[in-house]
């Protein structure tokens, strides 16, 4: 099993609709043979040091069976239709793709 985590920098103001966008994809991806677990994640407030808080950053946090999997969700039809959709809303995007140790 393989672990993603995808952090999205959002532009100011368009957290919302960018939630929106995902949100509405979500029951596509996990019909997707070999998801586990695909699910948006934001910032809370704990005071726990050493936290770094970022109100326009959604964390997603992914399993999948391999990394075959996770090559071909990303030239699935709908995550080429929702990165149309959300492009004007991104401001940056970083990836993990992560293993047991």
């Amino acid at each position: 099993m393989i672990h993603v985590i995808a952090s999205i920098e959002i532009k100011k103001g368009g957290l919302p609709e960018f939630i929106k966008i995902f949100k509405s994809n979500i029951p596509n991806v996990l019909k997707e043979k070999g998801c586990i677990e695909y699910v948006a994640t934001i910032d809370v407030p704990t005071g726990l040091p050493p936290q770094e808080l970022d109100e326009n950053t959604v964390t997603i946090i992914e399993k999948w069976i391999d990394s075959d999997h996770l090559q071909s969700h990303l030239s699935a039809p709908h995550m080429v239709a929702y990165r149309e959709n959300v492009k004007n809303l991104v401001e940056k995007t970083s990836l993990k793709v992560l293993r047991e140790a």
